[in-house]
């Protein structure tokens, strides 16, 4: 099952088959929102707002733990998650596409 996470602007996914909200709640308290699971071509997919839907919760106050046990909860196992920040960089320019291999 693979689990995304939208950043800023993604608060749902509409093109997914049998959509459904879903309230889960674990050990390190609410995540950012109820969880909308549904299909795409059969592929189980479950998708989680970061910010909460309408950006309601700023990125110094999201509960990554309960976001990430959240979705472990129903069964994802691999997560793509969305992000929009900037960069220092010159030759990355604002809308620039980048795709990271690492995370430290």
């Amino acid at each position: 099952t693979l689990g995304i996470i939208g950043g800023s602007g993604i608060y749902e996914i509409d093109w997914l088959q049998h959509p459904r909200w879903e309230k889960v709640v674990g050990p390190f308290g609410t995540p950012s929102d109820d969880l909308l699971t549904g299909e795409l071509d059969g592929q189980r997919l479950v998708f989680l707002p970061r910010h909460g839907r309408g950006h309601r919760i700023p990125p110094t106050e999201v509960n990554y733990r309960a976001n990430i046990d959240a979705l472990k909860r129903v069964g994802v196992t691999d997560v793509f998650a969305l992000s929009a920040v900037g960069s220092l960089r010159e030759d990355l320019a604002p809308g620039t596409l980048v795709i990271i291999n690492q995370f430290i």
